[in-house]
C-alpha cells in the first residue's frame, strides 16, 4: 500500500482565487464538510491498516485474514476517493472553460 498522506490530495484539488462564499449559519453541512469527512475516514481507515500490519508483524494475536480485510478496505477506501477527486477536477475545469 502506498504511503501517500491526506495533505497531497487535498493539495491537488483546485481552490478558486480567493472567492469566499458565506453560508448561512442555519444551513445544512456542506459538500466540503462531507468530502473533508470521506478524507478523515480514508486517512483512519489507512492507519487502522498500518496497525493491523504492525500488530501481524510483532505477533500480537492478529490474524492475517483480518489483517488483508484492512487493507483491502483501506486501498478501496483510497481508490474511490482519488476517483471522486478526479471527478471534482474535471467538473471544475469543466466550469472554468464555460463562456462568462
Amino acid at each position: 500500500m502506498k504511503n501517500i498522506s491526506i495533505d497531497a490530495v487535498t493539495k491537488s484539488l483546485p481552490t478558486p482565487d480567493n472567492t469566499k462564499i458565506e453560508r448561512p449559519r442555519n444551513a445544512p453541512d456542506g459538500f466540503g464538510n462531507m468530502l473533508r469527512g470521506a478524507i478523515n475516514k480514508v486517512e483512519h481507515d489507512h492507519n487502522l491498516a498500518n496497525r493491523s500490519i504492525e500488530e501481524l508483524a510483532m505477533n500480537k494475536g492478529k490474524e492475517i485474514h483480518r489483517t488483508m480485510i484492512e487493507m483491502e478496505k483501506a486501498e478501496i477506501s483510497f481508490k474511490l476517493l482519488m476517483q471522486v477527486r478526479n471527478k471534482i477536477v474535471s467538473a471544475y475545469e469543466t466550469i472554468m472553460r464555460m463562456p462568462v
